[in-house]
């Protein structure tokens, strides 16, 4: 089969904050119309923060309730790309000095990835942030208020994936990610 889906419209169903409901029509490769509903989303950022010296990193973590899971989960610093048109580095910028309290002086892109392709477009955009900087933190909202940081060694945030302790999709990506690609700056 050559032929390929072809998206034909889409309306907004509901909106909020920063996401919509959509409800879009398609046809597939033969033609048959379908319908499928899913989260408009800008996408979000997620920030591998490394503290410390070369040979013993430790990675800045936060731990924030989620009320999704009615839990507090351990994750990179993060956040959505509300603002129209800032480019995602200049977002990760943002989130790691509006959560953690730290500027970066270098900060590298790891890659992207898609968190939901089933229910929403929403893109993670991932960096690796180096030789930080303390600063004041700005945080919103009361999950983020209440939030704590943590430091683990680099090595223990991997076994971390492991025992399930930290199971956030972009932060387990974006420590993987970090210690494939980036094993110098560890």
């Amino acid at each position: 089969m050559t032929a390929d889906f072809k998206f034909i419209k889409q309306k907004t169903v509901h909106k909020w904050a920063a996401w919509s409901l959509v409800q879009a029509d398609f046809a597939d490769p033969v033609g048959e119309k379908f319908v499928r509903t899913f989260v408009d989303s800008p996408g979000a950022v997620g920030v591998v923060a490394l503290v410390g010296e070369i040979g013993a990193r430790r990675v800045l973590l936060v731990r924030q309730y989620r009320p999704p899971f009615d839990a507090k989960t351990l994750e990179i610093p993060a956040g959505m790309r509300d603002q129209d048109g800032e480019d995602p580095e200049v977002t990760a910028r943002r989130e790691l000095e509006e959560e953690a309290g730290f500027v970066a002086g270098k900060m590298l892109k790891l890659g992207s990835h898609e968190s939901a392709p089933g229910i929403s477009n929403s893109v993670v955009h991932l960096f690796v942030a180096v030789d930080l900087v303390k600063t004041k933190v700005d945080r919103h909202g009361p999950e983020e208020q209440f939030m704590t940081i943590e430091t683990p060694l680099f090595t223990e945030a991997l076994e971390m994936i492991k025992t399930g302790e930290i199971s956030d999709g972009k932060t387990v990506i974006g420590l993987l990610l970090v210690a494939q690609n980036f094993s110098q700056l560890l």
